[in-house]
């Protein structure tokens, strides 16, 4: 706390360093005029009169400043909730973890089934509306700042002596009633042949859209679309609300996972959604594609907190259907920033991922 009658540190500082320079401005202003009575009288009075009133500001600074200062170094916490929330969600949210499953996963590529993995890491964080980027000091961002529910979805798969690795990661606020859309998607691929990345940002009333690929057709592109849902919010959709989730005909933006393996144009379609629920506790939301011949089926939890056990994605091209599934293998919940020495190794395996 900075203590009445006293000048805080920094303050103090920049009045000494401005008396410094001011006398010094007044002793050089001597020599020109060969210390002409009146301009050196001049020169004083003014000098001497903005000493006095940065004195008397810094002190009445101090006497009204009861707030603590931050140090920079001590961390903050990014899982506090921006608005009131059910016990029931913060007490899952909220608790300093975050939640990681692994899938066995079987990716459809090249015309084949390939054996992979994947993972969906969902955690809860404090992020610029603004910017668009994580939040460094959130108690200092006021009205930017805005609580969101951040996925990131990973697949590793081998097609014959090469690996794929690709990462979707998307920010979608908690509070819907006040953001009701997703506000940033990002999306690489990583292959022997070359990388790729694409973002997207919301815009006001569209989506803006910017994708990078080594291929020569696709290249560099920077597009807006107009605001359809976007099907990657789909996933964090489910876990906020799924009683929310948009169905019959729907405009949607497909996945960007899938618009990089199908190397598609990036557009608005109708799809055909439906949310059933089904005899084992699960439901099941699925989007048709009838466009893109294509059906995707997520299956998750009926009860909160409505994890994602599993996924088919079905598409058929020159008459030939293939699906990529992914099927729960185990979940776990896990500050897993700070997990990273050599001694950490063995909680992959109890992700199940060695």
């Amino acid at each position: 706390m900075a203590k009445t009658g006293h000048i805080v540190p920094v303050t103090g500082i920049l009045l000494e360093r401005l008396s410094i320079g001011l006398i010094s401005y007044f002793l050089r202003s001597l020599l020109p005029y060969d210390l002409n009575p009146a301009y050196t009288m001049n020169a004083l009075h003014k000098s001497l009169y903005i000493l006095v009133s940065l004195a008397i500001l810094g002190c009445t600074s101090s006497t009204n400043d009861t707030s603590e200062s931050l140090d920079i170094h001590t961390p903050v916490n990014l899982n506090e909730p921006a608005s009131p929330l059910s016990d029931e969600f913060g007490d899952y949210w909220y608790q300093g973890d975050a939640e990681l499953t692994s899938y066995t996963l079987e990716q459809a590529r090249y015309g084949e089934i390939h054996e992979g993995e994947a993972v969906l890491i969902f955690v809860t964080e404090d992020f610029s509306k603004e910017k668009h980027v994580k939040l460094d000091y959130p108690q200092q961002a006021g009205d930017d700042k805005v609580n969101i529910l951040k996925l990131n979805a990973t697949k590793n798969f081998n097609t014959g002596i090469y690996p794929y690795s690709m990462m979707s990661s998307v920010f979608t606020p908690i509070q819907g009633s006040s953001f009701p859309r997703t506000l940033k998607v990002t999306t690489t691929s990583q292959e022997w042949c070359g990388h790729t990345f694409t973002q997207v940002n919301l815009d006001k009333n569209k989506y803006d859209i910017q994708a990078f690929s080594y291929f020569e057709s696709e290249g560099d592109q920077h597009m807006k679309l107009e605001k359809g849902m976007l099907e990657d919010e789909v996933w964090t959709a489910i876990r906020l609300d799924p009683d929310l989730l948009p169905t019959g005909t729907v405009d949607m933006i497909p996945g960007t996972m899938y618009q990089r393996l199908g190397h598609i144009d990036f557009d608005v379609h109708k799809v055909t959604a439906s949310l059933e629920e089904n005899e084992n506790g699960l439901m099941t939301y699925m989007l048709s594609y009838p466009k893109l011949s294509r059906t995707l089926r997520i299956h998750f939890n009926k009860d909160f907190p409505h994890e994602i056990d599993g996924w088919e994605e079905t598409t058929s091209r020159r008459g030939q259907a293939l699906t990529t599934r992914a099927t729960l293998n185990k979940r776990i919940m896990l500050d897993y920033w700070s997990k990273n020495g050599v001694a950490d190794l063995p909680l992959r395996k109890e992700l199940g991922l060695d």
